[in-house]
């Protein structure tokens, strides 16, 4: 399995990317922190950095995704996903392995 990037969040990368005028060179870097109110924070960042033998590399829908293989433990099979209403707006994480989540959705326990 991997970690996934819907179209609608990778058009909304693609634009911010824009916005920001980041490098052809930059990625978006997934991954999971320490902290949050469940345990664990899901981390969310442009880099221009990659290491081949830590990190795994995805291209969803023309973008460059990179996740480090600790957080790929607890990221597998998540769903990246970018969600524009009235309600919210912002990146969603849809993670099989979080067996508890916060109200937010910002942080989980797996």
């Amino acid at each position: 399995m991997a970690i996934t990037l819907t179209e609608k969040a990778a058009n909304e990368v693609k634009k911010i990317m824009q916005d920001q005028n980041l490098s052809e060179n930059t990625v978006l870097r997934v991954g999971v922190v320490g902290g949050g109110c469940s345990g664990f924070s899901y981390s969310l960042r442009f880099a221009e950095d990659m290491n081949a033998e830590t990190d795994t590399q995805y291209d969803w829908h023309g973008v460059k995704l990179v996740v480090d293989k600790k957080s790929a433990l607890y990221l597998d099979g998540t769903t990246v996903d970018f969600h524009d209403g009235i309600d919210r707006r912002g990146f969603t994480f849809d993670n099989p392995n979080a067996v508890k989540s916060c109200g937010c959705g910002s942080s989980f326990q797996a």
